[in-house]
């Protein structure tokens, strides 16, 4: 009999609420053998994955978990038993299954073997001889957009921008006081739903588990939960800023005796990294006219607002009372409903800079090539303007001889009562609105 839960799936899941991650995991089990989901906790890797599998073994049951470890070292074959596709939940708890994936999704020589979730990566990586390149396929989950959690009416399609419609038009109904609400709530599937009042715990208690255990059991080195905290909420007071380590140990010290080291804080961030808290903004680097130097710092951000939100000890009457601060979350916000909508067309969310302090706040760049411009804003006429006349100048910088023109250019805000094209071509859109 072999240690191991082996779960035949029940479809009928009538509160699961669809993913972007499911088409694009469709299509993934239909071209490669293995499939790796990862993501930060809570955001819904297992239960869409589950949607999927036609087996599941949840390798961190309590109950199972020293069994399975004991028969990964003498019949580890046995864990990979089930019907296809098998889902291996956290599988980074016993890391050598990796190996033994590979080698069996060459013998089997078909897709849709195999699914694997995870929340972190391995603390050991020295069990895993092989990258996986050619058998697995790798597919980042996040927490839920706006349009996946109900918010978002979609009445304004992203895709569609790339084919630069002369006009669009629709409204939206959320106000300035629900945007502060969603930053704070964060895209947290058990959130969604929930009274207002509990919803918003959900966060706090996520931020608190990060702090207590979560960095601990990545790197056994770092187990102050007092200076994660601080390291934490200089974070967050950072969002969207290209802030250096050194302005991070200084924000982070309690008194002048106690300056963090830059090692020690470099050591959490990348702890954070790895359980998927925090995904930085990489540099967007385009062909321009000028000899202009670009800014290569990555723009700092949190998975999910709510987490920043969490570590700065706010609700959304603060975020309502300080609109600049409630602007650099939502900045946090928009980035990530702009990467989950851009996974699904095949792309990426970059951040653009120069030396001169000309700055985009997101490229939205397709694996094809075409991209597209975009500034965030809270609303108002007056950061509209200033948003559009930013990305006019950053298009009239680049070389269209050596890459494409930008697909559309797009002030995403906030509020604002309608989506709507411009005179001058660029795309007034309130998040209410944004679909992929």
């Amino acid at each position: 009999m072999y240690f191991c839960i082996l779960k035949i799936l029940d479809m009928k899941n009538r509160a699961y609420r669809p993913r972007m991650a499911d088409t694009l995991l469709k299509e993934m089990l239909q071209s490669f053998p293995a499939i790796l989901v990862q993501g930060p906790k809570w955001c819904g890797k297992t239960t869409t994955a589950e949607q999927h599998a036609g087996s599941i073994l949840y390798l961190a049951d309590p109950l199972s978990l020293e069994k399975n470890k004991l028969l990964a070292e003498t019949n580890i074959n046995a864990l990979l038993t089930g019907k296809a596709p098998h889902l291996i939940d956290e599988w980074q708890e016993i890391p050598k299954i990796w190996d033994a994936i590979r080698f069996e999704a060459d013998h089997r020589n078909d897709v849709g073997q195999f699914l694997l979730t995870g929340s972190s990566v391995p603390t050991d990586t020295t069990q895993m001889r092989h990258s996986g390149t050619g058998r697995f396929a790798w597919l980042t989950m996040r927490t839920m957009s706006l349009w996946e959690s109900g918010e978002s009416n979609g009445t304004v399609s992203m895709e569609e921008l790339f084919l630069q419609p002369q006009m669009i038009f629709s409204e939206s109904t959320l106000q300035l006081e629900e945007i502060a609400f969603l930053i704070c709530r964060g895209g947290w599937p058990f959130s969604v739903g929930l009274d207002s009042k509990y919803a918003l715990r959900q966060a706090y208690a996520y931020f608190d588990a990060v702090v207590e255990n979560d960095i601990v059991r990545i790197d056994n080195s770092l187990k102050n939960s007092s200076r994660a905290r601080r390291i934490m909420r200089s974070l967050a007071r950072h969002q969207g800023t290209q802030t250096p380590v050194t302005t991070i140990c200084s924000d982070s010290k309690m008194n002048e005796s106690e300056a963090l080291a830059e090692e020690t804080v470099s050591l959490y961030i990348n702890a954070l990294k790895k359980i998927f808290v925090i995904e930085d903004a990489e540099t967007w680097n385009p062909n321009l006219r000028s000899k202009t130097a670009i800014r290569t710092s990555n723009t700092r951000y949190f998975t999910d607002p709510s987490i920043a939100v969490a570590a700065l000890g706010i609700g959304p009457q603060d975020l309502m009372n300080d609109l600049n601060t409630m602007g650099l979350l939502f900045e946090t916000l928009a980035v990530r409903d702009l990467r989950v909508y851009a996974e699904v067309l095949d792309g990426n969310v970059f951040h653009f800079r120069d030396k001169n302090g000309l700055e985009c706040d997101a490229v939205v760049h397709l694996r094809n090539g075409h991209y597209g411009l975009v500034e965030i804003k809270l609303g108002g006429e007056k950061l509209i303007e200033e948003g559009a006349t930013t990305l006019k100048k950053l298009e009239s910088k680049i070389d269209t001889d050596r890459m494409f023109a930008p697909s559309f250019k797009m002030v995403l805000t906030a509020v604002g009562q309608y989506a709507y094209r411009r005179p001058d071509g660029v795309y007034v859109v309130p998040i209410g609105c944004l679909k992929p």
